[in-house]
């Protein structure tokens, strides 16, 4: 039986209400949904209660004492939603964060399906092709590694992962707002392929995930239905905004997660009938997109 099935409301966990994570608890309450928060300081807790209709609470989702301790201030959720994000941490802030994140959550709610917000960088494939959930996933940075690491903790635990494109949307876009402060550069030929998602539609995404019981220890990826090449991008931002197209680059090989070049599928996520209100990048900002 689905989730929203239910006679009575969904009731659940939110860890990590940072730009995914609080739109997700605002999305579920609109929904009818009971939702309790957890996020990373006191500060953003307070602030985030403050100008929200659901309780939020500090926890360091790397204590395991403090989850267990949100565990019995929050006990049984229907779904724990584990959003957390490493800021600008290396591989070691990832392995505690997402890997000991993982383990304190499943852990500490050992009875409750945990939806975890992957990335689609786990996907290190370098040839330009499609990737779906069955891909081989080979990541060449120590931090790809750990986020492989944490999906197994969920799985194993009977969770669901969902691996997020990059994340754009309202007062957030890097490819947008690089571009219109002129800093943006074309990496290349430009031919490497760049897969995304708006926050809305990851939102809308993770809701299904959450309400779907068939989703249990399924993989899923969640981006829009059209990768863009870097070109592609640039050239159609110029055009649409009427200014010059980027100067050329070498590429930048020391990214944080990787330099990789693949195009994601969707198609498993949609045949639970998700359909992302924004299909591509330029649909959005065509709708007027705040790059932030």
């Amino acid at each position: 039986m689905s989730r929203v099935d239910m006679v009575r409301p969904m009731r659940l966990l939110v860890i990590g209400a940072g730009y995914l994570g609080e739109s997700f608890a605002r999305h579920a309450l609109a929904h009818a949904a009971t939702v309790h928060a957890l996020t990373a300081s006191s500060e953003s807790a307070a602030a985030l209660a403050g100008r929200s209709a659901f309780s939020a609470r500090a926890c360091d989702v790397s204590d395991p004492v403090a989850v267990r301790e949100a565990a019995r201030q929050f006990p049984d959720p229907d779904i724990v939603l584990l959003a957390v994000s490493s800021g600008r941490g290396g591989a070691e802030v990832y392995r505690r964060i997402y890997a000991g994140g993982a383990r304190n959550v499943t852990g500490a709610f050992p009875d409750v399906r945990v939806v975890y917000t992957s990335s689609t960088s786990v996907y290190a494939q370098l040839d330009g092709s499609w990737v779906d959930e069955t891909s081989p996933t080979e990541p060449d940075r120590e931090t790809g590694r750990v986020l492989l690491e944490a999906e197994r903790i969920i799985l194993n635990a009977g969770g669901t992962v969902a691996r997020i494109a990059g994340i754009y949307g309202p007062g957030r876009s890097v490819l947008l707002r690089k571009f219109l402060a002129g800093e943006a550069v074309i990496e290349g030929d430009g031919s490497r392929w760049i897969n995304q998602a708006h926050r809305d539609d990851i939102v809308g995404a993770l809701w299904r995930l959450a309400a779907e019981e068939t989703a249990r220890g399924g993989i899923f990826n969640v981006c829009d239905d059209r990768p863009i090449s870097q070109h592609e991008c640039y050239a159609w931002l110029a055009t649409y905004f009427q200014r010059a197209l980027p100067p050329p680059a070498p590429p930048d090989y020391d990214r944080k997660r990787g330099w990789t070049h693949k195009r994601v599928s969707n198609a498993r996520m949609r045949s639970l009938g998700w359909v992302p209100g924004f299909p591509s990048f330029f649909d959005a900002v065509e709708a007027g997109l705040d790059p932030g």
